[in-house]
């Protein structure tokens, strides 16, 4: 159901806002020309990370687990070069604090914020970005006992040590502007897809909605003080839809439905109550209820117009996409292609056909996003070399190229390398679609002809064979 050519755009549009706003994280650097106090705050500052560091190792739960050594946080300190060389330094060398890092572990330990923390674990409460600053502040340095060793290091003064807070909350600063968490980025490209499978389901689920609205609408006409002939005796050919009837009964999508708890009706009986009523007012549910007869093939040629004709081009429609999901409204043309391929599969297979496409065709489009996403990221200073080298100056200025444009180059040249058994020109006219979308009127043709030279570089160096 989510193909490579959704997730391409997807990928594109993850890369548009990771690369323009990825701020790389760093630990603070030596002061310009040092005083003694400088020099001891900057000392201090090291060793308290590499404190921190000892914490997160000290604390576990149950089966080993070390919650705060998995935190974001913990995991930049460990990246960065200074603190490799300070924790190999101190292999071989006496840690100045080692001293208290039990004590103040336990402190952790037992405090509120370490304990609200592993509460909120499992949840979306950003405690795993906060927890540091908080237990940094109120539980490590208000220790006595971390305090006294401080007290008796060479060149300590009061000043010093507030000092040395100051790089700290500049450090956690930092850390939370940081853009640069890969993990995090894929984690968001996973959620796009799930959110696309949803919106497939939703578009299944629509018309039994619907159709359990109008009966609804039906029952009250019937319940009238005084109802008329067409409220005691209305036309039921649109509930009684035998396309209706198989989605409401397919396993697949109960499944799905229960598990995620969806529904249109609570949440949007407004839109359900307008759609119904363009539909009840259009030719092609006149011309349906009109019918002398009608059959299952029937019954689908009617949601497939309704929804081609109908509600793909109803503004209420499109306007509550966008507001429950940004993804959506980029989405709906590709996943509304295959709902309209899922309803033919239902009428080509019978009422009691189980048509529903999986997530992905195999494995290898399961995967296919997270490693083109991280190959861009990696080797996204390369593709951009490749890209400012193939650009004819008499036509490009290469500081002025559209940014969308520079990102769409690299995710082809990513896919072009690192993808061999995708050919060659599929890669290309994929992403020139792509541009000519997603960027600018001219964006197809500067795309088409950046990639023709790249390729054909990447060829004379031996990268690719294809």
């Amino acid at each position: 159901m989510i193909n490579r050519v959704l997730i391409r755009i997807k990928v594109v549009q993850l890369l548009y806002s990771y690369l323009l706003i990825e701020n790389q994280f760093m630990l603070e650097s030596q002061p310009s020309a040092p005083t003694k106090e400088k020099r001891f705050a900057y000392s201090l500052y090291l060793d308290m990370l590499v404190l921190m560091v000892k914490i997160a190792e000290e604390i576990e739960k149950r089966g080993g687990y070390k919650p705060l050594e998995d935190t974001r946080f913990i995991k930049k300190i460990l990246a960065d070069e200074k603190m490799k060389n300070l924790l190999g330094k101190y292999r071989y060398e006496q840690f100045p604090l080692e001293g208290v890092v039990g004590e103040v572990a336990e402190q952790v330990k037992e405090s509120g914020v370490y304990k609200t923390y592993i509460k909120n674990l499992d949840s979306d409460k950003g405690e795993d970005d906060q927890v540091w600053e908080r237990l940094f502040n109120l539980v490590i340095m208000p220790n006595l006992q971390l305090n006294r060793v401080i007290s008796g290091r060479e060149n300590y003064t009061l000043r010093g040590v507030d000092r040395m807070k100051e790089i700290m909350h500049t450090t956690f600063t930092n850390f939370y502007s940081s853009r640069d968490n890969i993990d995090d980025a894929v984690k968001m490209l996973s959620m796009s897809m799930d959110k696309a499978r949803e919106l497939y389901f939703r578009l299944l689920i629509l018309p039994v909605e619907l159709v359990n609205l109008r009966e609804m609408q039906i029952e009250d006409n019937r319940n009238k003080y005084v109802p008329s002939e067409e409220d005691l005796n209305p036309n039921m050919r649109f509930v009684e839809n035998g396309l209706v009837e198989a989605l409401r009964n397919d396993p697949d999508i109960n499944d799905y439905v229960e598990r995620h708890k969806l529904s249109w009706l609570p949440e949007e009986k407004v839109l359900l109550e307008t759609l119904l009523k363009e539909i009840m007012n259009s030719d092609i549910y006149y011309d349906y209820i009109n019918f002398q007869y009608t059959d299952y093939q029937t019954d689908c040629e009617f949601w497939r117009n309704v929804f081609k004709h109908i509600i793909f081009h109803s503004e209420d429609f499109l306007e509550t996409l966008e507001t429950q999901s940004v993804f959506w409204n980029d989405d709906l043309e590709i996943i509304g292609t295959f709902f309209l391929k899922t309803i033919k599969r239902f009428e080509e297979g019978g009422p009691d056909c189980h048509p529903v496409l999986a997530m992905y065709k195999d494995e290898e489009d399961a995967v296919f996003g997270k490693q083109l996403f991280t190959e861009v990221v990696k080797n996204k200073d390369v593709y951009r070399r490749y890209i400012h080298d193939s650009i004819k100056k008499d036509k490009w200025d290469a500081d002025r190229l559209a940014f969308m444009d520079v990102v769409i180059a690299m995710t082809a040249l990513a896919e072009i390398i690192n993808f061999p058994k995708i050919p060659l020109a599929v890669s290309i006219n994929e992403y020139i679609e792509i541009a000519k979308s997603y960027s600018t009127a001219k964006s197809g043709a500067f795309l088409n002809g950046i990639l023709y030279s790249i390729t054909n570089r990447l060829r004379e160096e031996g990268k690719i064979n294809k």
